[in-house]
């Protein structure tokens, strides 16, 4: 991953989405036609505390969010979410 240049507004992260999941845990493979749009990913940046919601995630933390949250970017040639901190289910 090449190093990001910019600045993300208050209360927005952005997330780079980790790979779906390639067999079920039977064993099975999925093919790239079934598999669903991954629902976790690595924050590669935070923007700012809001004035009233501080932000809590850093970056390099891993996040779990909604299956439409976010918006898809494209950056330099990698694929990227941004989303509001809210959007976000739960973190470690």
């Amino acid at each position: 991953m090449a190093e990001l240049k910019g600045k993300i507004l208050a209360g927005k992260i952005l997330v780079e989405p980790l790979a779906a999941e390639e067999t079920t845990v039977s064993g099975i493979i999925i093919p790239d036609s079934a598999k669903e749009k991954p629902l976790r990913g690595k924050v590669v940046l935070t923007g700012a505390d809001k004035t009233d919601e501080p932000m809590e995630i850093k970056a390099g933390d891993t996040v779990f969010y909604g299956k439409y949250s976010g918006t898809e970017l494209n950056i330099n040639g990698e694929d990227y979410l941004l989303m509001s901190q809210t959007d976000v289910l739960y973190f470690v």
